[in-house]
């Protein structure tokens, strides 16, 4: 029998109330549905609007007009028998999720008010917090009270409700990282999304996830650790929050023995923002060098050889693997399909002076900004991992279903092109994005003309391994470096546009 297409085969669609699961637990219940015998498409996840929307291009689109808290159940087969055995079988994996949590030994504190009613007052001095962004602000609120220092891993909080957290630390002493904190690495503790570095003499403010990421692996390639990194939020350094969290992180820095230099990311700030944060650095003990991407500092990585210049330390050569030669094709465009949003700045920042405007979901001008099907002719990056594409779903570092999907389509457009990706590595990340990604560029290639330039962010010791990963992406076809700058440079280059 061949296998029916989108609109083939027997479909079982619903939504379920009450029922409430992580996004990272849907998407593995997804994939193991998804690869029994006769299973065509499913997909198990919080029924937002673009997890709907997702289901609707599968053929397998609601018949009623869902809410986000309930959980849609979409499921395609070859025939009756496969469909009921598919969602026997996402029944069996969310019953079992109850079972466990009722035959635990202990239930754990719903609230983080709970679960500090128990510890010692000289306990855990940091709380973490991961609920839907509508609760975030109240459980941050009961560890500023209780004294403690809280990371919002949570996006979806309103700006109002940051403020005024940040403002409320501030009174208490102790530091919100976030909302929308990624990545962090405390005392050598690695939260979120974060890299295996070694530890060192750097500390570092970052107002992003993957940008955090980026110079933190550029630090270890280079034999520099970290002390410390902290979080703070995308949106701390907006006119808006006007760098609350950044302040108090650089003071605790500098009262830190084991930081001697400190680093500051971000995407582009506020500019008064960025004055005050220059203001308060400059009345530091600890040296403290900027690398808040702009027009003027489009470069992490050369903010990272100018923190070594330094510390006079030499620059290494940054990590690449060349890919297959490939000559250079006037006329073609950039396509960028990333899913680290700072990362994706730093490309466009770079790209804009030697290619002109780059349209994208996170454009540097607002008349940049891509449709909500995030195509367009010419040159485009997408953030995949913009808040808009993650509620109800996994990170694209964990989830790479959409922008999979994008290398497909960009193969069949027969536009000319060169594909620019990123892929980042460490804890909380796919544990092996070349087993899925490497396939996809070696079909992309075999369809198109395609060049394929990967920004490979990690370190030999995730747990990937930065040269595994590098080596099964090189044999796809691809151009891997260390370093974002420098992947995008070469992008450009075999667009045979002159730097």
């Amino acid at each position: 029998m061949s296998a029916p297409g989108p609109g083939e085969g027997v479909r079982h669609v619903s939504l379920r109330s009450g029922v409430y699961a992580d996004s990272v637990r849907l998407m593995q219940v997804s994939r193991d549905v998804g690869a029994r015998e006769g299973v065509v498409a499913v997909l198990v996840a919080m029924a937002t609007p673009l997890n709907v929307d997702l289901a609707a291009g599968m053929g397998l689109a609601p018949d009623e007009t869902p809410s986000p808290d309930q959980l849609l159940i979409a499921v395609r087969a070859v025939d009756d028998d496969a469909l009921a055995a598919a969602v026997a079988a996402v029944d069996a994996a969310l019953a079992e999720r109850e079972r466990s949590r009722a035959t635990a030994d202990a239930q754990p504190a719903r609230t983080i008010a709970a679960g500090l009613e128990d510890l010692d007052p000289g306990g855990p001095a940091l709380a973490i917090v991961s609920v839907p962004g509508q609760y975030a602000a109240l459980e941050a609120a009961d560890a500023i009270a209780a004294g403690r220092s809280v990371l919002v891993f949570s996006d979806g909080v309103p700006v109002e409700q940051e403020v005024a957290l940040k403002r409320a630390a501030s009174e208490a002493d102790v530091l919100v990282m976030g909302p929308d904190c990624g990545t962090a690495i405390v005392s050598g503790v690695a939260l979120g999304f974060a890299n295996v570095v070694r530890p060192g003499p750097v500390g570092v403010v970052a107002a992003s996830g993957t940008g955090a990421q980026q110079v933190s692996c550029l630090l270890d390639a280079a034999g520099v650790g970290v002390s410390h990194v902290l979080g703070v939020g995308g949106r701390d350094l907006s006119e808006a929050v006007g760098g609350l969290a950044t302040l108090a992180a650089l003071a605790a820095l500098d009262a830190d023995p084991a930081t001697e230099r400190v680093l500051v990311v971000s995407k582009p700030p506020a500019p008064s923002v960025a004055e005050a944060v220059a203001r308060a650095a400059a009345g530091l003990s600890t040296p403290v060098r900027s690398a808040a991407l702009s027009p003027e500092t489009p470069d992490l990585t050369a903010a990272v050889e100018a923190l070594l210049a330094d510390m006079g330390r030499d620059v290494p050569v940054w990590p690449s693997r060349p890919g297959p030669a490939e000559a250079a094709l006037p006329g073609a465009v950039l396509k960028g399909l990333y899913s680290g949003g700072t990362l994706a700045d730093e490309a466009m920042l770079l790209a804009v002076p030697v290619l002109g405007d780059v349209r994208s979901n996170t454009p540097l001008r607002l008349e940049l900004a891509l449709g909500t099907d995030l195509s367009a002719p010419g040159h485009t990056v997408v953030d995949f991992g913009d808040d808009a594409l993650t509620v109800g779903r996994a990170h694209p570092m964990i989830d790479p279903t959409l922008r999979l999907e994008a290398i497909d389509r960009l193969a069949a457009s027969g536009e000319p092109a060169v594909l620019l990706l990123d892929v980042v590595l460490g804890h909380g990340a796919d544990a092996d994005p070349a087993a899925a990604l490497a396939p996809a560029l070696t079909a992309a290639r075999a369809r198109a003309h395609l060049p394929v330039v990967v920004a490979l962010v990690g370190t030999e010791a995730d747990p990937q391994g930065w040269s595994r990963q590098a080596d099964a992406l090189a044999a796809a076809g691809a151009a891997v470096f260390a370093s974002n700058a420098a992947a995008t440079r070469y992008a450009i280059d075999l667009l045979g546009a002159e730097l």
